[in-house]
């Protein structure tokens, strides 16, 4: 067992306004905290891992799949690999709890031999 302090906890974003902080690692997922201030513009990309959101506090609007939806505290959103998503209109800043299965960036690892 792993008890993991502050995961999904606010932490003071960087100069674009978003952090993400990784808090465990595993063969088979990673979980990380990430925090985007009110106004903030989300800079990710798709990623190769499946992804769930657990939002902890904030509100704002989240689009996937071509579809928008309204967030705030107790939001819980499941991302598919590869999938364009972002959080926008951000109104209250968000702390969001990351679940990626497989751990984030382990699918565009080289492989080795």
């Amino acid at each position: 067992m792993e008890l993991i302090d502050g995961a999904g906890a606010w932490a003071e974003p960087d100069a674009t306004g978003a952090t993400y902080a990784e808090q465990l690692r595993s063969a088979d997922l990673s979980v990380g905290t990430y925090c985007l201030r009110a106004g903030a513009v989300d800079p990710q990309s798709p990623h190769d891992e499946d992804e769930i959101y657990v939002v902890n506090a904030g509100r704002g609007s989240f689009t996937s799949g071509g579809r928008t939806v309204e967030i705030s505290a107790g939001s819980v959103l499941y991302v598919p690999a590869h999938e364009a998503h972002r959080f926008h209109d951000i109104t209250e800043d968000l702390a969001l709890l990351v679940f990626f299965a497989p751990p984030e960036g382990s699918r565009s690892q080289p492989l080795t031999e």
